[in-house]
């Protein structure tokens, strides 16, 4: 009997030690190890996301959790503080990040993590900091020139062509956004802040360059001179008129495609315009992006994570959400080029350039709406909204700092 006992002792020591050696990835041991993601994409998006997740966590002993975050950075940050924020935030628009790496919460991307080569690089721009990368971008968005295709047989390639076109069959846009304006004062070379070798200098503001005012001179004669709108339009009247059939041109990005659908109005997207000389209309390019949060207790495992949900959920967004790939394989794929439309709105954030991500760009929008609104309503040339704006812009700027 006590041989017996002896031989039960000695067989459950070495059964407890062999299931302790057994790994975590597989065998029957259960996974301790968490990663927590929040993200800003819609809850259809998250559920479609979390499948994803949970095949990379079964491979590798993690348990994932994706939840629908729509939070501020505030709410972040005091997570974060505490030790019970999130390891990686999912789908944040890229031009709230400069918040959270102005206040040491984005943890920089390593080097080796992802080739470089297989991401659009105007999204890539869109993710850094001072020349280093800070997030990875999973999706982007921009606006495009919509067009009724029973009114017009092509698209207009150049801006004289637009012109010509629309004063025979109508061309609307929420004029007074600096948002969609700014395409017009890009395209002659007008900027928000000069990008200084990745970096961007908020001292340097190009918004009444010759080429701003250029644009800006444009704008005025969309209003003023061709009437192709009222000084005081708005998003939603244009929008109404395009759906409505009254007009053939209006200028919006995909969150209008379904309407269009559902309303039955023959349309089609095209890149904006060129110059007549050649030269790309540039658009605002917003980039979704995702980041390891310098928080997190599980860095190593939380960037693999991420790599794995950028590399691998690049055509569920776009089936789900309507998302344009940021990796050049997934736009390359037929399943995104047959889609016209959505092609399209990617032709043109190819060209496009990242909405700033620094901090000072908060005190960008409202100058600069002002400044529209003037040079719409001819209270002011272009050169004096210009002057004002910018002006407006270094105080803002100033007292922030």
């Amino acid at each position: 009997m006590k041989n017996s006992k002896k031989i039960l002792t000695v067989a459950l020591i070495i059964a407890f030690a062999l299931v302790a050696l057994i790994p975590l990835t597989g065998g029957f041991a259960t996974s301790k190890k968490q990663l927590t993601v929040w993200s800003h994409l819609t809850q259809d998006e998250v559920k479609a996301l979390q499948p994803i997740a949970n095949k990379w966590g079964k491979a590798n002993g993690y348990t994932v959790k994706v939840i629908t975050d729509q939070g501020s950075f505030q709410s972040f940050q005091t997570a974060a503080m505490s030790g019970k924020g999130p390891d990686i935030m999912f789908g944040l628009p890229h031009d709230n990040l400069g918040a959270f790496w102005k206040a040491k919460l984005l943890e920089a991307v390593p080097a080796n993590l992802v080739d470089k080569k297989n991401f659009v690089s105007t999204a890539l721009e869109a993710c850094s900091f001072e020349g280093k990368l800070y997030a990875l971008p999973i999706a982007m968005e921009t606006y495009a020139l919509f067009y009724n295709t029973s009114k017009v047989k092509q698209a207009p390639k150049t801006m004289s062509q637009l012109i010509t076109l629309a004063k025979k069959v109508g061309f609307m846009y929420d004029v007074n956004n600096f948002y969609f304006s700014f395409a017009f004062i890009a395209q002659n070379g007008g900027y928000v802040f000069k990008n200084k070798g990745g970096s961007l200098d908020p001292n340097d503001i190009g918004l009444a360059t010759n080429g701003a005012i250029k644009g800006l001179s444009l704008i005025r004669d969309f209003v003023l001179t061709y009437k192709f709108m009222p000084k005081d339009i708005k998003g939603d009247i244009a929008k109404g008129n395009f759906q409505n059939q009254k007009i053939a041109f209006y200028i919006s990005g995909p969150w209008d495609v379904q309407d269009f659908i559902k309303a039955k109005v023959p349309f089609a997207v095209a890149p904006l315009p060129k110059t007549d000389d050649g030269k790309p209309t540039p658009s605002f390019v917003g980039v979704q992006a995702a980041f390891v949060s310098a928080k997190s207790k599980n860095k190593d495992a939380a960037f693999k994570l991420l790599k794995y949900l950028v590399e691998n959920s690049a055509l569920t967004l776009f089936k789900v959400g309507h998302r344009i790939p940021v990796l050049n394989k997934v736009l390359a794929s037929s399943e995104v080029k047959s889609n016209k439309i959505m092609s399209a709105f990617a032709e043109q954030a190819k060209v496009g350039i990242p909405m700033p991500n620094i901090p000072e760009m908060s005190a960008v929008w409202t100058p600069a709406g002002n400044a529209l609104s003037l040079i719409t309503t001819g209270k002011a040339t272009p050169k004096q909204a210009a002057d004002a704006m910018v002006k407006q812009i270094k105080q803002g700027i100033a007292q922030m700092q």
